[in-house]
């Protein structure tokens, strides 16, 4: 039972202090325990804590959209305020549909997303998902949306991985996608810049989203960001499709919004999307928690400390720290594949070989294993499974705050090199 928590450690019942290396589920950017953050919010609730989104705007929420869209990589960005990433993708996927049907494109009805990805797990949200074993429970009421290629070089071309690792195929394949399907019919393209906890962290191979983005524009294809897990510096940019200067017609935000703090998520709207939708008319649209005055407190303070503290910068010099420091501890392990990321979104791949890259059989539960060595040794990681094939593999996803010290870094690489060793000198 957790208690307590500063910086990047968790305190539980017991007294026991955990190193949050996740960040929870890859949430906490500028640290646990910030004192202002509760002070904004406490004042904020004490002032307005709620007024729905279909009566009021709020001055809040106005400050805040005019203070985060310089940072957000969509041009003249508009927000849709929600209360996490599963709302919010439900927005995009609405307001995609929304946008053509102003422009009086009725057909483009069709929505592709990749294998090995993950956006949310409302219905919709888990049906653009291409993660399989979250899906196979709910298949009966899933597929409307279709899949492609995941981009993952590490495992292309592996029976069943329903993976590639060339921008040229995978662009090829996207192509193919869209000229297959009636002239006009495919409405949008939505994945994550990097992939979180699905694959671990897994870059796309070189020139992969300039391409991505060609084919889409050339085609009238909305191009759909999910920037859930990757936005707010994790990755040591603002967000994630800075890296290659790419400017989504969408982004999908929320986690590190907030820091985890309170619950809060938003989507982002290009100008034209915007300016296309409301002239058509009322998006008739929300939830009853969409608009949170108190959750755009939260996100205003979360974003002058980001940039008071240069928190973005530190995401990017200390993730390479901590891939280095996890290199030098696991880069020889006969049962790491690969260690990859950037910023503080950091995978490692674990495999029962390194040269063929077979993975563990699910019955083996490894990477539950090794989650459990990592506790007993006071260490918090985040797993994923199934990644090999929608069945077998196991990943290991950090992504620590921000704020996390040196000394910090050098236990969680020391800690979680004992709970790989241990966990899989047992299987």
């Amino acid at each position: 039972m957790a208690v307590r928590a500063e910086g990047s450690t968790i305190w539980d019942s017991e007294g026991r202090a955990y190193l949050d290396a996740a960040g929870g589920a890859v949430v906490v950017g500028v640290g646990h325990g910030r004192a202002s953050v509760a002070a904004v919010m406490a004042e904020q609730a004490s002032r307005l804590a709620f007024a729905h989104g279909s009566q009021f705007t709020t001055d809040v929420l106005e400050r805040y959209a005019a203070a985060v869209g310089p940072h957000l990589p969509v041009d003249e960005p508009a927000i849709y305020p929600v209360a996490g990433g599963s709302e919010a993708t439900e927005t995009a996927l609405k307001l995609v549909r929304a946008f053509h049907l102003a422009k009086g494109e009725t057909d483009r009805w069709i929505v592709l997303a990749r294998w090995g990805s993950y956006h949310g797990n409302t219905l919709g949200a888990l049906d653009l998902s291409g993660r399989k074993p979250l899906r196979r429970p709910y298949e009966g009421w899933l597929g409307r949306f279709r899949h492609l290629s995941a981009a993952y070089p590490y495992r292309s071309g592996d029976p069943g991985s329903n993976a590639l690792g060339d921008a040229d195929e995978l662009a090829a394949e996207l192509e193919r996608a869209i000229e297959a399907a009636e002239p006009r019919t495919v409405a949008a393209f939505v994945a994550e810049p990097i992939v979180g906890a699905t694959l671990g962290a897994v870059e796309p191979p070189e020139g992969y989203w300039p391409k991505i983005a060609e084919v889409c524009r050339r085609h009238g294809v909305l191009l759909v960001a999910d920037e859930v897990m990757t936005g707010f510096g994790r990755t040591g940019r603002w967000f994630g499709m800075d890296r290659w200067g790419i400017r989504p017609d969408l982004v999908i935000a929320a986690k590190g919004a907030t820091s985890g703090y309170v619950p809060f998520g938003f989507v982002a709207a290009s100008g034209a999307v915007y300016e296309a939708v409301r002239e058509a008319g009322p998006f008739v649209h929300g939830f009853t928690y969409s608009h949170s005055p108190v959750g755009a407190a939260a996100a205003t303070e979360v974003l002058r400390i980001l940039e008071a503290e240069d928190l973005i910068a530190a995401s990017a010099t200390k993730g390479e720290r901590l891939k280095s420091l996890l290199a030098a501890r696991l880069g020889r392990h006969a049962n790491v594949g690969e260690i990859r990321g950037r910023g503080l979104l950091l995978g490692l791949e674990l495999v029962a070989d390194r040269e063929s890259r077979a993975p563990f059989p699910r019955s083996a539960r490894l990477v539950e294993a090794v989650a459990r060595e990592c506790r007993d040794r006071e260490l918090l990681v985040y797993t994923g499974t199934g990644n090999a094939n929608g069945i077998d593999g196991d990943v290991v996803v950090l992504g620590p705050p921000f704020v996390i010290t040196d000394a910090e870094l050098e236990l969680v690489a020391e800690r979680l090199g004992e709970a790989v060793e241990s966990a899989t000198s047992r299987v």
